[in-house]
């Protein structure tokens, strides 16, 4: 209750090939439902710009995982995997 109240969102990250992090998620406070942008913002400046698209699990997501843009509203307790450009 806590955080919806407080519009707190967290977000938990996938390296390639391993498990979730579970352990410390990336807490996203927006006044608009928060995006996969405002994720890549929070983790690093630069990672936005080699975005090329990401894998979500998750109430968000439709199918498991699925290819998301960086348009995508991320619910909270969703895990992300950011694939970048090579």
């Amino acid at each position: 209750m806590i955080w919806e109240y407080l519009s707190l969102t967290r977000v938990y990250t996938k390296p390639k090939g391993k498990l979730p992090d579970w352990n410390e998620p990336v807490v996203l406070a927006t006044r608009e439902p928060p995006t996969v942008a405002d994720f890549c913002d929070r983790i690093h400046r630069g990672l936005l710009r080699q975005f090329k698209h990401a894998l979500v699990w998750g109430a968000s997501a439709r199918h498991r995982p699925q290819r998301v843009g960086k348009e995508h509203v991320l619910a909270d307790e969703d895990v992300v995997q950011i694939v970048k450009r090579v």
